[in-house]
């Protein structure tokens, strides 16, 4: 499970990123990897619940998505 918080992205980045990181999100769903999302209500943030086989595995993931620079992010292992 991973827990994000975005910071220091501004509103122009972020529209102009969006598209992309939707679409990474999209293929990520289709093929099972992104198990579930939880948009956080409270700040600017979500938190996934990602298939991969270890930390590092999930950060590789992560660090795909446009949004990855502005990520301060937190790893929790499931069973």
């Amino acid at each position: 499970m991973i827990d994000i918080l975005l910071q220091g992205l501004d509103n122009e980045t972020r529209m102009k990123l969006l598209p992309k990181e939707q679409e990474i999100i999209k293929e990520w769903e289709d093929n099972g990897t992104l198990l579930a999302s939880y948009i956080k209500s409270d700040t600017a943030g979500i938190y996934l619940v990602l298939l991969a086989n270890d930390k590092l595995d999930a950060d590789m993931r992560l660090s795909t998505l446009p949004y990855y620079p502005y990520m301060k992010i937190e790893i929790m292992t499931l069973r």
